[in-house]
């Protein structure tokens, strides 16, 4: 009999790092509506106040009060994500990790990427677009100069509806912030990242009066056309809650088991506030 019979498997006390994508697009949507929801088709009613017009003042005629009914935007919480898990008591006895804890720290991590697309994906819904190119003529990013003058471009239409210069920001692809880190006016600020010191949300740096977040999400056309977004909180808001998350005993098999279920939704309450420059590396 071979003495390999007799060597016990060794169960490593350290999980595996995972090579995870940086979570950008959900932290930057506001949740000023998040509100109670209970379950999947709550909806959200989000009013906006009108124009009020000033008109000349003439003695002794009447006035003319408007109406201060505006649009109208509807949240409506349509999404619905759940996982499941279970760790074999076998699994379990041998293991000197805590697989359960594990699994769930995964299972956090791919809900959020999940949402992470999903909003990213509201690029579709901006209402700056004119100059930034589209998928028949995009903007070709192919050297440092160009990157810049294209933020300044969106800086440019955003100031053109009004949008407050506070709190901007932009998301691009990994393609584009290499090149921002080749232009004296990206490194000069001062707030360049070195690639290795990139903060966990995906913040990189400032330049042309934005907040700078490189992120994997970036919507494109197979790798070629980048749907790049920039805005402030104000246009995107987002609500979400986990209304499920249940411990159970599968009757099946000898194993612990968890299953969660998150239900969300979003709207663009802002349109004008969100811009999206569309792009290529060629």
């Amino acid at each position: 009999m071979s003495i390999a019979n007799f060597i016990p498997t060794i169960w490593e006390a350290r999980l595996l790092a995972h090579l995870d994508k940086e979570l950008v697009y959900g932290n930057l949507a506001n949740r000023d509506y998040e509100g109670d929801i209970k379950a999947a088709g709550n909806v959200v009613k989000i009013n906006q106040i009108g124009d009020i017009a000033v008109r000349d003042y003439k003695k002794g005629t009447d006035i003319t009060f408007d109406d201060v009914d505006g649009a109208q935007t509807t949240l409506t919480i349509d999404q619905q994500k759940y996982f499941a898990f279970k760790v074999d008591d076998v699994d379990a006895a041998q293991a000197n990790v805590n697989l359960i804890d594990g699994a769930m720290q995964r299972a956090s991590y791919k809900m959020r990427d999940t949402v992470d697309q999903y909003i990213a994906g509201f690029h579709t819904k901006a209402g700056v677009t004119k100059g930034l190119g589209d998928d028949t003529t995009p903007l070709s990013i192919t050297s440092a100069t160009k990157a810049y003058e294209s933020l300044v471009d969106l800086k440019g239409a955003l100031d053109d509806e009004n949008v407050p210069a506070d709190g901007r920001f932009v998301v691009v692809p990994s393609a584009f912030y290499g090149f921002m880190l080749k232009d004296s006016r990206f490194v000069a600020a001062g707030t360049a990242k070195k690639p290795d010191s990139v903060l966990t949300n995906g913040y990189i740096g400032q330049a042309a009066g934005f907040n700078i977040y490189q992120s994997n999400n970036v919507p494109n056309t197979d790798g070629t056309l980048f749907k790049v977004l920039a805005g402030t909180r104000a246009a995107i808001s987002f609500a979400a809650q986990l209304t499920e998350t249940q411990a159970l005993r599968p009757e099946s098999s000898f194993s612990d088991a968890i299953k969660g279920l998150l239900v969300y939704g979003a709207a663009v309450v802002q349109p004008k506030a969100l811009a999206c420059m569309t792009v290529n590396f060629k």
